[in-house]
């Protein structure tokens, strides 16, 4: 063990032993902040030496118009032989169903080794499906190829939770644990908290919101002092927690909307459907009986904010079966430009737009006009100057 690891080890085994109560708030909040930065050093150092622990992550091409990770635990719930009566459908069949990729799967742990990636079309879009190694409880640490599947992971628009219905909770929460301990923090938005370095003035906050989660003036004065951020402005525009406070002095955070796909609900009852039903952002699936795969896809595209451009040549109808496809929430005409090619705008005069995105039909636009889904647009260019 490492140096590094072993402090981790000794921090972990501090933050377990100290009682949480409102007086050790403070105490708990260093510690999670030692812990973020041992961390970052020993994913930077692992990189760097290269291994199989390493968190440099499989050389897979990203493909298509996004990028969707299957994460899940290496159990005989993961993996499958069709032919057995009490067969358990997991990552690698749910690829398969959804791509057409073969990814092997059989009754022992660990039947995927790297990164198998897969295609599936929908609405038009090109989604590349990632059927990920197992992870297991460590992997944060480098634990069987841990930090390379997460690795991969990171590179994901989306991240797929494949659980087993029929398994404990817990599960769900280890799988969590494990991604948020590299860094990876799933549906949740950057924390809305400015910090600006100075030369001089030491350190200032200002709270444009009453803080009541535990973060005070005091805590996150400490918690700068750990990241060497002496002289600094601080700005707290949201009810920020200790937790998302570090995050933000941290830096190098990752944001994923994820999704839990509750696998092989054709072996549980209705009453615990009903049960399963209370989580967040899930869907229930059987990949066995191919049950609720279209909402799947649907849940998939609606996380992704996918929408779909037409681009309209002069004088021709538009291409329906090859849409432009763009992941902001309010996607500008600009970033359809630049998703076609970088040298459009300086050459850019105006657009025309079908669609519900104008009350006319065309509609001249500049740029900056918000389109929406199925929008069909036709650019004009003008002289470069």
């Amino acid at each position: 063990m490492s140096t590094t690891e072993q402090k981790i080890a000794e921090l972990e085994a501090e933050y377990a032993r100290t009682q949480k109560n409102k007086a050790t708030e403070g105490h708990l909040g260093l510690i999670k902040a030692k812990l973020a930065k041992l961390r970052r050093e020993l994913e930077s150092q692992n990189s760097k030496g290269g291994g199989g622990g390493g968190g440099e992550g499989f050389d897979v091409k990203k493909v298509g118009d996004t990028r969707v990770g299957l994460v899940g635990f290496p159990s005989v719930g993961k993996k499958v032989i069709l032919k057995s009566s009490n067969n358990s459908i997991g990552k690698s069949t749910l690829l398969t169903t959804l791509t057409g990729t073969r990814s092997e799967a059989a009754a022992y742990e660990f039947t995927t080794l790297t990164a198998i990636p897969g295609t599936m079309r929908y609405r038009g879009a090109r989604i590349q499906i990632l059927d990920l190694p197992g992870i297991i409880e460590g992997a944060a640490s480098g634990k069987g190829r841990g930090r390379q599947v997460i690795s991969a992971a990171r590179t994901c628009d989306l991240i797929m939770i494949v659980l087993d219905a029929g398994k404990p909770v817990t599960h769900k929460f280890l799988i969590e644990r494990e991604l948020y301990n590299f860094g990876i923090r799933l549906n949740e938005i950057p924390p809305d908290i400015q910090l600006r370095k100075k030369d001089k003035g030491g350190i200032n906050i200002q709270e444009l919101v009453p803080q009541t989660k535990g973060l005070t003036k005091e805590i996150a004065t400490r918690i700068l002092k750990e990241y060497r951020m002496s002289t600094v402005d601080v700005v707290l525009r949201e009810n920020c927690t200790i937790d998302r406070f570090i995050d933000a002095c941290d830096g190098k955070r990752t944001y994923i909307p994820g999704l839990y796909v509750l696998n092989k609900i054709d072996q549980i009852t209705i009453e615990e459907l009903d049960i399963i039903d209370q989580m967040d952002n899930y869907v229930p699936i059987s990949s066995r009986d191919q049950w609720n795969i279209d909402d799947l896809m649907l849940s998939i595209w609606t996380k992704c904010n996918m929408i779909r451009i037409y681009p309209k040549p002069k004088g021709q109808i538009p291409d329906y079966d090859e849409p432009v496809v763009l992941h902001a929430t309010n996607p500008t005409v600009e970033q359809f430009c630049n998703r076609l090619h970088k040298g459009i705008i300086p050459v850019f005069k105006y657009a025309w737009v079908w669609g519900t995105s104008v009350r006319h039909q065309p509609q001249k636009v500049g740029k900056d006009h918000v389109l929406q889904d199925e929008d069909i647009i036709q650019i004009v260019k003008g002289v470069l100057a």
